[in-house]
């Protein structure tokens, strides 16, 4: 006998209720529920949650590749268990192969795709399996891949531009960062057996970058070691789940980081809620499902909030008007998507929307970082460099 877990509802309705059941195999567990008046949502083997599927994981672009390919088979007639073959055939990495083959394994046994799945929730996220979920539920299940696969591509492309966008100023800063602390630890203490030497009062700007010198060479090790202490306490610091809502609130109140923060997380939401809702999955269970790929603390509040508030039958629009969170531009899409009954549409017209408005500002931003940073850092090197030239040019006028 095997010990599997599952999640199921009563026939009579209620909430879901989790437990465990001892069966022979898993289409043996799930007779066995159904004989007891349950309605399986998911069941797997209670090892699994400490096993090695709970360890695995792909890339997001290999998972946009694989969904990719499944609409695709799917639109060739193909049933799930003849896919799941060729797609593990077609796999070059062995851990794809098992995750597919683990697949095929339940499906065979009478397990539906998403309740599989649940057997791997690194590998495919609760928004995944809810959205594979709905399209079995509804028949459409090449259409809830196709688009889950454009969803997955397009939020790789701005992710990966988004990194891409920073990495220029990133090598500046460094680059210039490495050249300061040169100049101030090996060529300013070259420097100072001469003034020394000369007997002569020495500028402000001279003698204040001295000591800035002296200290780094005295202290440089207690301050990096300080500042990798102060980095490690926060680190962990923000793991408290107080402490960490409380910094995502204070981020979002940042002059430009803060704005693109809350762009990037309110486009994320409007694009799945509307691949959703386009679903067939209920509001409410999108809302959910939608909640978990906020990456803000307080936005992602913010969406339970407006759970709750439409749970009780206050519409989409007005429910996210009084969350006070989200942009003019998505409340009025939402509000014209429920008022003319295309609520999917107009969510994906805003995500589309808050896209572009991110991809134009995060471009504009970095476009500006860069030069920027190349004058600051320029600017420190010329006073570094004139701070050991004053006492030069005051020398020589003491010459003539």
């Amino acid at each position: 006998m095997t010990a599997f877990r599952y999640q199921a509802i009563a026939a009579s309705g209620g909430k879901p209720q989790s437990g465990q059941i001892d069966a022979e195999s898993l289409r043996h567990a799930r007779s066995l529920l159904r004989e007891q008046g349950w309605h399986v949502l998911t069941i797997a083997a209670a090892n699994a949650e400490s096993g090695a599927a709970q360890r695995l994981r792909i890339s997001s672009q290999d998972l946009a590749t694989l969904t990719r390919q499944f609409s695709a088979l799917l639109d060739a007639g193909l049933t799930i268990d003849e896919l799941l073959v060729v797609l593990a055939e077609q796999a070059d990495q062995p851990k794809v192969q098992q995750i597919l083959a683990q697949l095929r394994q339940d499906v065979m046994a009478g397990m539906p795709l998403s309740s599989a799945m649940d057997s791997f929730p690194r590998v495919f996220p609760l928004l995944y399996r809810t959205l594979i979920r709905a399209g079995e539920e509804s028949g459409k299940l090449a259409g809830v891949m196709q688009r889950l696969a454009d969803y997955l591509e397009a939020r790789g492309e701005l992710n990966s531009k988004i990194a891409m966008a920073f990495i220029y100023p990133a090598v500046v800063m460094f680059v210039s960062a490495l050249v300061i602390l040169g100049m101030l630890t090996w060529v300013v203490p070259q420097m100072v057996q001469v003034f020394e030497s000369a007997k002569q009062t020495l500028p402000f700007l001279t003698r204040a970058l001295l000591w800035i010198s002296a200290a780094l060479q005295s202290m440089g090790i207690w301050i990096a070691l300080s500042i990798a202490i102060a980095a490690v306490a926060g680190f962990y610091a923000l793991k408290k789940p107080e402490l960490k809502f409380r910094f995502h609130t204070w981020r979002l109140t940042w002059p430009v980081l803060g704005y693109l923060d809350r762009i990037a997380n309110t486009a994320r939401f409007a694009s799945t809620l509307s691949i959703l809702v386009g679903s067939g999955v209920p509001l409410l269970k999108s809302l959910d499902a939608a909640e978990g790929v906020m990456s803000n603390l307080k936005l992602q509040s913010a969406v339970g909030e407006v759970a709750g508030q439409v749970r009780e039958g206050v519409s989409l629009a007005r429910a996210m008007r009084a969350a006070n969170e989200f942009p003019p531009l998505i409340l009025h899409l939402v509000a014209s998507g429920e008022a003319t009954g295309r609520l999917s549409q107009m969510l994906d017209r805003a995500a589309s929307e808050q896209s572009k408005e991110l991809d134009r500002k995060v471009t504009a931003f970095t476009s500006l970082l860069g030069p920027a940073m190349v004058l600051v850092m320029g600017a420190v090197v010329m006073m570094i460099v004139l701070a050991i030239l004053l006492p030069v040019f005051e020398m020589n006028q003491l010459v003539k």
